[in-house]
């Protein structure tokens, strides 16, 4: 498979939460006070942001990162693998000591399931570095994930100033969203986001709309892609296969998405599409990283 395009290369920056991934693949979930072994792990950078600017630059992308990774030695890795896609990294946590946040993830070996504990942007909660207008320099599109949200505001008001899209990704409604949303263009969001007062899909679409996002998706992992395109709604299917890990298909949706919706010419609907293709792709294989060697 390969929708990568050789013609155009679209910078993006993307404001949110890096992570280090600690991955095991198991036969079954541990029980309470079971210890398990495994015959490997997989150590990467993750986190929303880190996996869509990993995917948007493997595409083809220019990708800028701005995130909290700190003067730990974990903070290594994050560095080492986003350096592998070449991703500029802006980190405002460089004087903090403590480690970044870690998610342990138990992968269910045949099935695709994954159990997660990660301690996200609390490990860093507050930062307090402002956001640089000057990393906006040529870039054609700005994802915020929600975290660090002070940040994500920031950076979202720069960018509507300056007239580029700015794409919402969130799974869940954080602490001063409502603040967020008169400056998100479009919003891809998880069958998990319930806004206050909503209770469906159906809800969700309406509220965004209501709050004046003209393009509104709501990924179903592998049901279909529900869509709200200036007033217009659908639904897209999404492709059956045989899910080996679905760990981070979303960051690499939303990675994929913010691709191609910068490509010339390229539709809302287009951009969801081709999306989806890539995010199926990355569940045949364990990991975050490895479909990119199949891909």
């Amino acid at each position: 498979m390969n929708t990568r395009s050789a013609r155009y290369r679209p910078q993006a920056l993307f404001v949110g939460l890096a992570t280090v991934d600690i991955s095991y693949t198991v036969d079954a979930i541990p029980r309470r006070d079971q210890k398990i072994s495994v015959p490997a792990q997989a150590v990467t950078a993750g986190g929303p942001s880190a996996n869509a600017a990993a995917t948007f630059a493997f595409l083809g992308g220019g990708a800028a990162l701005v995130t909290a990774v700190g003067s730990h030695p974990l903070g290594a890795i994050i560095r080492s693998d986003l350096g592998r896609f070449g991703i500029v990294l802006h980190d405002l946590a460089r004087q903090r000591k403590e480690p970044p946040p870690v998610s342990s993830i138990l992968v269910l070996r045949g099935t695709g399931e994954r159990t997660v504990v990660s301690a996200n942007a609390a490990v860093f909660s507050p930062i307090n570095a402002e956001f640089n207008p000057r990393w906006l320099k040529g870039v054609s599109i700005v994802q915020v994930d929600g975290h660090y949200m002070p940040l994500c505001l920031a950076a979202a008001q720069a960018a509507r100033r300056r007239g580029i899209p700015v794409v919402l990704d969130s799974g869940s409604w954080k602490k001063g969203m409502a603040g967020l949303l008169p400056f998100i263009d479009i919003a891809i969001c998880s069958d998990d986001y319930r806004p206050p007062g909503c209770s469906s899909a159906a809800d969700v679409l309406r509220f965004l709309a209501a709050r004046g996002i003209p393009q509104v998706a709501i990924t179903r992992g592998a049901g279909p892609i529900r869509f709200l395109d200036h007033g217009e709604s659908g639904e897209m299917p999404v492709r059956e296969v045989r899910s080996v890990d679905t760990l981070g298909a979303g960051d690499i949706f939303h990675g994929a998405f913010c691709y191609y919706i910068a490509q010339p010419e390229q539709s809302f609907r287009q951009a969801l599409g081709a999306a989806a293709r890539v995010a199926t792709f990355s569940c045949r294989y364990p990991g975050t990283r490895l479909w990119m060697e199949k891909f």
